[in-house]
């Protein structure tokens, strides 16, 4: 109980180092445990499709390399810009929550894909001018902003989802370090419920929300480290 209450009201996350010092266990029981609170973290999304005016943005988590030990810089960064990073996308319904999900890559296939099952149709959708957007304005009402030119034109713009990949990426980057890409989709559920209780002042609440998500979350060690038969998710 301690634990969720400490994830869920730290604003960028809290550290498997930092819940072991406080509780008196060790890093690995500390590193379990967090990751059983994430999974009670996660929204089904039971509430329906997002509607109104929606964002949608994607961009690459990744470890900083000078963060990390010389023996994992040298295996997990092998390239520039995005080649080594896991590709994460996000639909933001203005005034409402977000959704983040994983993605396998940026091209039209996999983000349309995420957009349709997400957002209404008919809804406003604006996105940036990457190409793999292209064709939704079939379906949504669909404009875009060229980030090359301009990041807002009037309510055309994705800054929403900018601050939240903002408040995102300082968790990982100051207080994860590294997030290896198999656990990925935990710490956005992570930061996803605290951003959706945002206007909720009331720590307590918080707390109590998340710790009313537990039943039928059950996750093991085998699960969580890919060890067992059963997928993690």
């Amino acid at each position: 109980m301690c634990a969720f209450w400490m994830i869920c009201n730290c604003k960028n996350g809290v550290s498997s180092c930092e819940v072991a010092r406080a509780l008196g266990v060790t890093q690995k029981t500390a590193w379990f445990m967090l990751h059983r609170i994430r999974k009670a973290m996660h929204d089904d999304f039971a509430g329906g499709k997002l509607g109104g005016e929606v964002e949608a943005d994607e961009t690459f988590i990744g470890g900083k390399a000078r963060n990390m030990h010389t023996s994992k810089r040298e295996r997990r960064i092998t390239g520039t810009g995005g080649k080594d990073k896991t590709a994460v996308m996000g639909l933001l319904e203005r005034g409402g929550n977000v959704r983040t999900t994983v993605v396998p890559n940026r091209k039209r296939g996999a983000l349309q894909a995420e957009v349709k099952k997400h957002v209404e149709a008919g809804a406003a959708l604006y996105t940036d001018a990457l190409q793999s957007y292209r064709g939704l304005a079939q379906e949504y009402a669909h404009q875009v902003v060229d980030h090359a030119v301009e990041y807002v034109n009037g309510r055309v713009h994705t800054s929403g989802l900018e601050n939240f990949w903002s408040l995102l990426k300082r968790g990982i980057n100051g207080t994860y370090v590294s997030v290896e890409p198999f656990h990925l989709f935990r710490y956005l559920d992570e930061q996803t419920f605290r951003y959706n209780n945002r206007k909720n002042k009331d720590d307590q609440a918080r707390f109590e929300l998340a710790m009313r998500n537990v039943f039928g979350k059950r996750l093991t060690y085998e699960q969580l480290t890919g060890t067992g038969s059963a997928t993690s998710h």
